[in-house]
């Protein structure tokens, strides 16, 4: 018999929402959602409670969108904080689950549980500090170090770092905050303004994907010499589309890096900026790591 319990994962992300249930790294049940209003939590919930007849799940891991509290000391750890996404600012998602089902429950970001889940089963596996990018709707990053997903004041909320620009194109911006930080160039709002059509129909040599993997390889470089990564997944649905890209970042970072550290020839950023090893599945992978987490705490 299989001594691993059955964990349920949540994610939380900016337009989707995924249940799970796994053993291990082994899914085993999966739904899907759009991310509408907080009344999708009941959605979610419902469709757990129906699975544990057959797969009684010992704890839960919620990785959520962004910005949420995360330190359980502060009267804001689990809810959402100043968020566009209409409804969910204020919402208390971890006190809704704790609510909900009597067990250990895990809480960290999408991004942060991704990362989590590369370290423990894909790409990060071995590694003391790694990142995980996603590039989509918005841009994350989760940092994970010596195998705990680092968190201070927030977590990290490295999308909305300005970079230079790549190009003389005057965009303001799509972030409703900071203009034209990361996000508000590379995010989907922001490439769908940029584009000014859909962006299926943009070939892969228009001019606007070498302004793309030249911002984020802005952002990598800073990350790199910033943070001393010896991993930096990038993925997200961006990368997913466009996995061309991912080749035109590294050879921009290695040109704005200019030999300063001499060890990373392309071939060891080739090796140091990676897509997911894990796939799609880093995200709702992620969720099982943190409810996996939950109840080894619990238990201690």
């Amino acid at each position: 018999m299989n001594a691993e319990p059955f964990i349920a994962g949540v994610e939380l992300g900016g337009t989707k929402c995924i249940a799970t249930i796994a053993r291990g790294r082994t899914i085993v049940r999966q739904a899907r959602w759009a991310t509408a209003g907080p009344d999708t939590l009941d959605r979610i919930a419902d469709a757990l409670q129906d699975w544990r007849s057959d797969c009684s799940f010992a704890a839960i891991g919620v990785a959520s969108f962004g910005p949420i509290g995360l330190n359980a000391n502060r009267p804001s750890f689990g809810k959402i904080g100043n968020t566009p996404k209409p409804g969910w600012a204020g919402v208390d998602v971890h006190g809704y689950f704790e609510t909900r089902f009597s067990m250990p429950i895990g809480l960290d970001t999408d991004v942060g549980g991704a990362a989590l889940a590369e370290w423990r089963w894909g790409a990060s596996v071995g590694c003391a500090v790694h990142g995980y990018a996603t590039i989509g709707t918005g841009v994350g990053l989760g940092l994970v170090v010596d195998g705990k997903a680092l968190h201070g004041h927030l977590h990290p909320e490295a999308g909305h770092m300005r970079i230079r620009r790549s190009s003389i194109e005057d965009y303001a911006g799509a972030c409703p905050t900071h203009g034209d930080c990361l996000e508000g160039l590379v995010g989907g709002p922001a490439l769908a303004n940029r584009a000014g059509r859909p962006l299926a129909d943009v070939p892969d040599d228009d001019p606007l994907w070498t302004c793309v993997s030249n911002e984020l390889a802005e952002w990598s470089a800073m990350l790199i010499l910033s943070l001393s990564l010896e991993r930096l997944v990038m993925g997200g649905g961006l990368l997913d589309a466009r996995p061309a890209l991912l080749a035109g970042i590294r050879s921009r970072t290695s040109e704005l890096l200019n030999g300063y550290l001499d060890d990373l020839d392309a071939d060891e950023l080739a090796a140091l900026i990676v897509p997911p090893a894990l796939g799609r599945d880093a995200g709702p992978l992620g969720s099982i790591y943190l409810g996996e987490r939950a109840l080894t705490i619990g238990k201690a």
